[in-house]
């Protein structure tokens, strides 16, 4: 027999084995929550070092070692990009050190 979904609150939901609350789209536009500016620049670091190789994998970012970590970096298109991005990092194995969205415009201040 299939569990259902418990009600927490309007719009959220936790479903059996997921310990994330939820909110549908509708549910964060009626709450006035409004998304970032995309496409976004991340870079993405992981313990352990992966050759420029995996940049195919990884949607064409840039892949760079540094020690003992690999920087993957570049521009996600949007959430669900980030988020399937994170994704091959976790089915790899890897061990996720930090995510960190990048401030372009101070990049583009900083370019000469």
């Amino acid at each position: 027999m299939a569990r259902k979904p418990r009600i927490f609150a309007e719009g959220a939901i936790r479903t059996a084995g997921h310990s994330t609350l939820r909110r549908s789209g509708r549910a964060l536009a009626g709450a006035g929550v409004s998304a970032p500016g995309w496409p976004a620049e991340y870079e993405i670091r992981v313990a352990g070092v992966l050759d420029d190789r995996w940049a195919a994998w990884f949607d064409g970012l840039q892949i760079s070692g540094q020690g003992e970590e690999t920087v993957i970096c570049g521009l996600v298109a949007d959430q669900p990009a980030l988020h399937g991005l994170l994704t091959k990092v976790r089915d790899l194995g890897l061990c996720l050190i930090s995510v960190r969205r990048l401030d372009t415009r101070q990049a583009e201040t900083e370019a000469p």
